[in-house]
């Protein structure tokens, strides 16, 4: 018998279906994974099922039921009582779910008074079981810290405490690693199996990456503008998938490699001894300010039609160092560019340059002007460095541009918000291109993206080099980006590069034992199917 049962959910908002006539079954102590794209109906779903979907939407059920209790219907209370309670939620983005003003203890008590009306005393004997329950310290030192105060995997782990705290039969996880690196990442994922496996949780998985999927989910369900495409036990259906929507998710898993670059080459950007130091917090009123080194002597270099891939943990000082090489912050060393050092140039010399080097950010919704028009904020650029252009001359050029990343003209008329993800991040990457740079700078690009809107950004950017012998510094955490789109690779920890050379030798052979790390965290093969790994993976192990 299930233990959650779902038949026939419906959700609308007004007259538009968001989920349509879904069912799904979660067995004891399994995990199982709603997977699909953005816009699927995934979070939807696990948000009825707490009965916490917004004002604006309506939905029914024929059933829903939690151990044979019909969880339609309940008081107010009753379903206090579940939240938090019967089931616990953990959320993508712990920063925005954590109390700022509340410590960790308060966050983790307030829970327990709600649930259980805990003394005072028996909640912090719980909080610090909790803490070692998801491996933190557990001391009056961490109970005391404040979410500003922790690391990103730090805050994930106290939310996963908080889902706990009241011993829930399930666990909603909702793209629980999406904004942590790779080491984290896996750190985490592992953490929620054991937890799962040793207190006999059964868990809903929403995820967009299949790689993680095949390794911890025991079942699937796979959405689709609100349907249930397919379901069945993991293995099975990402080996023999019967539906044409699953082998499309499967094979938007980034792969392939780059053509070896033409021997020949010539250098673009060559950056010599590249240090950024800042100043960190006083420890006393009187004692000076001590100084942390960002980036440490890095020397990089990047010829013509090449792709850097850099890569590390975060704070390793990968944005760092591309906002040094861009001149957006104060840094030491040498940046040279057809022979000229960028870092002697004045202010108003160096206008004439920031044409040649354009950036794309990670998130293109906080990066484009809302109050603009699509328009407007491509041809922006065209207003500072190419002046001498008439209105005509610059709406022709946004047109192209828009076309040349398969947006149609008439998106130029239109406001940021009416895009999808994928369609903001094209904006963003037409904006930088109509300056005709020769370096585009990539920081992490596509992690807010889903897998096949990834891969589509991917392919764009590949094409896009080639056609404009474009070069790319692509800053990522993702190691199966950076293998499918990168030449060389440079490995950061500590603001040092440990590690560098061209990518099939550093993910195949890499030297340095923090490269071993990140490899075994990005290709853990566990129980991933043949088809969702490399020919390398298959055949031998990182």
């Amino acid at each position: 018998m299930s233990l959650l049962s779902l038949r026939g959910l419906t959700i609308r908002f007004g007259q538009d279906v968001a989920v349509d006539n879904l069912s799904l079954d979660l067995e004891p102590g399994h995990m199982l994974a709603l997977v699909g794209e953005s816009g699927s109906g995934k979070s939807l779903t696990a948000l009825s099922i707490l009965d916490l979907l917004p004002d604006s939407a309506s939905w029914h059920a024929d059933t829903l039921t939690l151990d044979g209790e019909n969880l339609l219907g309940l008081t107010e209370n009753r379903k206090r009582a579940l939240r938090g309670g019967r089931i616990g939620t953990i959320f993508q983005e712990p920063l925005t779910a954590l109390n700022p003003l509340h410590t960790v203890e308060k966050q983790i008590n307030e829970s327990l008074f709600v649930h259980q009306g805990m003394s005072r005393q028996k909640a912090r004997a719980r909080c610090l079981e909790l803490l070692c329950q998801v491996e933190l310290p557990a001391t009056s030192e961490m109970l005391g810290r404040y979410p500003h105060q922790l690391s990103g995997g730090q805050r994930q782990r106290v939310m996963i405490a908080m889902a706990l705290a009241n011993d829930p039969q399930i666990l909603i996880a909702d793209e629980p690693t999406t904004a942590l690196d790779v080491t984290v990442q896996e750190t985490i994922l592992t953490l929620i199996k054991r937890l799962q496996n040793e207190l006999n949780l059964s868990i809903l998985l929403i995820s967009h990456d299949l790689a993680v999927v095949s390794r911890f989910a025991d079942d699937i369900l796979v959405m689709h503008r609100g349907k249930k495409v397919e379901a069945g036990p993991t293995a099975q259906v990402l080996e023999q998938p019967k539906e044409a929507y699953t082998r499309h998710l499967i094979d938007s898993e980034p792969r392939g490699r780059m053509p070896p670059l033409a021997e020949d080459a010539p250098l673009l950007l060559e950056a010599s001894t590249m240090a950024v130091t800042f100043k960190e917090k006083r420890r006393s009123l009187f004692s000076p300010a001590p100084l942390m080194r960002a980036v440490d002597e890095i020397d990089l270099c990047v010829r013509r039609g090449e792709t850097l891939g850099i890569v590390g943990e975060s704070g390793s000082g990968k944005s760092t160092l591309a906002l040094a090489l861009l001149r957006l912050v104060k840094s030491q060393g040498q940046i040279l560019m057809d022979g000229t050092d960028l870092r002697q140039l004045t202010p108003r010399q160096l206008r004439g340059w920031r044409s040649r080097l354009q950036v794309v950010f990670q998130d293109p919704f906080g990066s484009l002007n809302p109050r603009m028009t699509v328009g407007q904020i491509v041809a922006e650029g065209l207003a500072v460095h190419a002046g001498s252009l008439s209105r005509q001359e610059r709406d022709a050029k946004v047109i192209q541009m828009l076309e040349e990343v398969d947006l149609p003209a008439e998106a130029r008329h239109r406001y940021p918000h009416e895009f999808s993800g994928g369609q903001r991040q094209r904006i963003a990457i037409a904006r930088a291109l109509i300056m005709e740079p020769e370096l585009l700078i990539l920081d992490e690009p596509t992690s807010a993206l889903d897998r096949s809107v990834q891969y589509q950004i991917l392919e764009l950017l590949k094409s896009l080099q080639e056609k404009h012998d474009l070069s790319y510094l692509f800053i990522s955490h993702d190691l199966k980006v950076i293998r499918s789109i990168c030449h060389r690779v440079m490995v950061m920890k500590d603001g040092k590069v440990v590690e560098q050379g061209d990518t099939e030798a550093i993910f195949d052979q890499p030297q340095h034992s923090y490269t071993h790390k990140l490899m075994s965290a990005a290709f853990a093969t566990g129980n991933t199917p043949l088809h969702l790994a490399t020919p390398e993976q298959t055949s031998k192990p990182v």
